[in-house]
Order: structure tokens, then C-alpha cells, then sequence
């Protein structure tokens, strides 16, 4: 990860010391198991009590076995009496050790991510209640559509991101799993009974039928989990975007005390959180494609997944939670113009005639069609929404209609929407 996205609790979890701080951690584990079970001599793992991870060592014999993991192993138990140290990786394979202690390490990940979420949702609840009272202009297709609370724009997010919510927690109950189980997977060695109980002490689930490997596509589903939560930041940074417009200005991201917005210009002041968010989430998103290709190996395993996920998974990880905590602050930030939302609606006044068309219907018995025409022939001829109701009435007394528009104004109009939106806030919140 470049500095200027690190986030280090993320990168930390995937530093090389980290990576074998958690390979010790699985081998440990599975020493006591097997010492439990009796199949080692009792207390064997004390005798690793001071081993120290030594990434340079790892590397130096790494250089002569071009094997990692026994590079490792040797840097722990040259340290150890042979006594003890014969015990060490006993009856395992490779990625026994290697997929499980990487689903340790995506776990924690994963919590991470799971406390930016949760900022993040926070933070649209509190722009849900800030901005529960404001009548806004709803668009549809970029256009003027019908009028709409503002606060249900928000809520809007806020749900999203509690599915996405949802998903991961589930996704980290599911799909983190390991595996003790000996090369392709035969149980050689060790027993379904000793890979369960190292198991238990590590917290995680055993993978029902591992392969050598667990299989890739239960990562591939929590990187789509991912991408999906990328593709809630960006529909909510294109959002802030597009009404951060000049021509919008409905609202501005917080702009600090020396911030510049343009190197020539001045007055500049661009939404660059939410075009950075965008150029992440593409990031993110590409990531879905690495993790479905990891999920093809060849037999029971090979290990051409293994340089991919060295590469990716600590940037997925580390973008994600950056691009979450940033937004939460952007959220926190966002400046709202209650004056430039509302006066949009009285601007839009042909937007209320979707209202209007109903109010007719209910009173008149004629064709839907014909009072259809009438409103949308006033809503191109008026200037203003007092010479719009107008030219609704003239027209619909002109033909011998029923009008009663007399409770068509911005309060009116207001309470009623709001009436609307508090109701599906109610059945949100169930």
C-alpha cells in the first residue's frame, strides 16, 4: 500500500513479521491440540516460549530452499532443542498452516472493516435526522422529477450500507474457515478430531472438504462483499458529487481553515473526497476478478493464487477501510444549504404535477388521459407555481371540471411528503 492510502492498523495485519507472527500462531495451536491428544510429549510448546520471528533469517534460508515455509520453520527451531523442535509441523502440510493462519489474518481484517462500517452508518443516521424537515427536488434521469424529502436521500444510504453491513458479518462467520489436513487434503498424519481442536482454539470453523487449500471461492465471496460495499461508497460520493455542483450547490464537502481548491483558481471548491472515493472504489471493484481466477486451481491445489493474494489482499483490505473512514469524516463534514434545497422546489413547480394530476382524478369522472393532457399542458405554458395553479384551474373550469387546488402550497406540500418519508423511516428502523 502507498503511504498515502496506509491505513497501518490494516497494513500492520500484513507486514511479513505480522505474516509469520500468525503461521507461529497456527503452529502453536496445533502443537497443544497434539498434545492433548497425546500424540507429542506434554508441555512440547513451552519449549518455543522465547522463539523470536526473525524475518531476515526467514529470508536467508529461503534463499538456499526456495521453499517459505520451511525457511520458516527452520528460523523457529534452530532456536529450540531438537528434543522439541522435531515436534514442530508435525504430520502438516504447507497450506495447513499457511490458509489458516491467512484466514486469521483476513478475520482481522475484517473487523476492521466491520468498525468503519459501522461509522459510516452512524454518520448517515445523523444526516437522516438533520435533514429529515427539508423539502428537496427528487430527479430522475438528471431531470426535475417530483418533490421528496431530503433526508430520504440519506436514508437511502444509510440502508444500503446496513445490508452491506449485514453481509459481512455473515460473510465472517461462513467463509473464515481453516484446515488441518495434510497434503491434498487426505488426513495422512493428522485426524479430523486433532484439526478440529486446533481449530477451536484458533476460532475458527474447520473447511468441511478442503483440498490441500481452502478453497478460493469462499474469499472470492467476502472480496465481492467488497466491491459491493465500493459500489455503496461511490453511489453515495457521485450523489455529493453531482449536487455539489455550481449549478446545484444544494451542498459543499467541509472545507478546512488553508485548504486550497484550485492551483490558478481561487474561488475553487471541488468535492475531492468524493472523486477520490470514486477512483478507489474502480480499485476495489478490480479486485473481484483476481479473487474468481484464484478460485481455478489445478488438481487439488496448486499455488499460482498464492503472488496474487500476497499483492491484493492487503491492498483490498487497507483501501476499503480507507475509503470507509474517509467517507464517515466526508459524511460528518458535508455542509447542506437548506435555503438553495428549497428554493428548487418552488423553481421546479411543474414537479407537483404529478399531485395535481391525482388531486383531479380523485374529484372528476373523467379519463385519466384527458386530465393528463390538461396538467401537463399548463406545467409547459406557466412561469411560477402561483401562474401554474392557476392555468389548472382556468382550464379545468373551461371544460366543466371539479378543482380544488387550495391546499397546494409549500407548507401543504411539505407536511405532506414528510408524512410519507417518516413512515418509511418507521418501517426502516423495525
Amino acid at each position: 500500500m502507498i503511504a498515502r492510502y496506509d491505513v497501518k492498523q490494516v497494513s500492520d495485519i500484513w507486514s511479513e513479521e505480522s505474516r509469520l507472527k500468525h503461521l507461529l500462531e497456527v503452529e502453536m495451536a496445533l502443537m497443544q491440540a497434539q498434545e492433548e491428544l497425546g500424540i507429542i510429549p506434554a508441555d512440547t510448546h513451552k519449549a518455543y516460549a522465547q522463539a523470536q520471528i526473525k524475518p531476515d533469517r526467514v529470508l536467508e534460508i529461503e534463499k538456499t530452499t526456495r521453499h517459505d515455509v520451511i525457511a520458516f520453520c527452520t528460523s523457529i527451531t534452530e532456536q529450540i532443542p531438537t528434543e522439541q523442535a522435531k515436534y514442530f509441523h508435525y504430520g502438516v502440510t504447507s497450506s495447513d498452516i499457511l490458509d489458516t493462519a491467512l484466514s486469521l489474518q483476513v478475520r482481522r481484517s475484517m473487523e476492521i472493516v466491520v468498525t468503519s462500517l459501522r461509522s459510516v452508518v452512524t454518520e448517515l443516521a445523523k444526516k437522516v435526522e438533520a435533514t429529515s424537515d427539508i423539502l428537496a427536488l427528487g430527479r430522475s434521469h438528471g431531470m426535475a422529477a417530483e418533490p421528496m424529502i431530503f433526508g430520504q436521500k440519506f436514508l437511502s444510504f444509510q440502508a444500503e450500507f446496513e445490508r452491506r453491513l449485514h453481509d459481512y458479518e455473515q460473510a465472517m462467520i461462513t467463509e473464515l474457515t481453516g484446515q488441518i489436513s495434510g497434503a491434498v487434503g487426505n488426513y495422512t498424519v493428522v485426524t479430523p478430531e486433532l484439526e478440529m481442536k486446533t481449530l477451536q482454539r484458533l476460532k475458527l470453523r474447520v473447511e468441511s472438504v478442503s483440498t490441500q487449500v481452502i478453497p478460493r471461492d469462499r474469499i472470492a465471496k467476502i472480496i465481492a462483499i467488497g466491491a459491493l460495499i465500493a459500489t455503496a461508497i461511490e453511489r453515495l460520493a457521485v450523489e455529493i458529487r453531482h449536487l455539489h455542483h455550481s449549478d446545484i450547490a444544494e451542498l459543499h464537502e467541509g472545507f478546512t481553515v488553508g485548504q486550497k481548491g484550485s492551483s490558478t483558481m481561487p474561488h475553487k471548491k471541488n468535492p475531492i473526497s468524493g472523486e477520490n472515493l470514486s477512483g478507489l472504489a474502480r480499485i476495489l471493484r478490480s479486485h473481484v476478478e483476481v479473487a474468481m481466477e484464484n478460485c481455478i486451481l489445478w488438481h487439488e491445489r496448486d499455488i499460482s493464487h498464492s503472488s496474487a493474494e500476497r499483492l491484493y489482499l492487503p491492498d483490498h483490505f487497507g483501501i476499503l477501510t480507507y475509503s470507509l473512514q474517509r467517507l464517515a469524516t466526508t459524511i460528518s463534514n458535508l455542509e447542506i444549504h437548506k435555503e438553495s434545497v428549497e428554493s428548487k422546489v418552488e423553481k421546479h413547480f411543474q414537479t407537483l404535477s404529478s399531485l395535481v394530476l391525482h388531486e383531479l382524478i380523485k374529484i372528476n369522472n373523467v379519463t385519466r388521459e384527458t386530465l393528463y393532457s390538461l396538467v401537463q399542458a399548463a406545467s409547459f405554458q406557466s412561469s411560477s407555481l402561483k401562474d401554474f395553479l392557476s392555468k389548472i384551474e382556468a382550464a379545468a373550469k373551461g371544460q366543466g371540471l371539479k378543482v380544488d387546488l387550495s391546499k397546494l402550497n409549500l407548507n401543504e406540500i411539505k407536511a405532506h411528503y414528510k408524512k410519507r418519508f417518516e413512515a418509511v423511516r418507521a418501517r426502516f428502523k423495525k
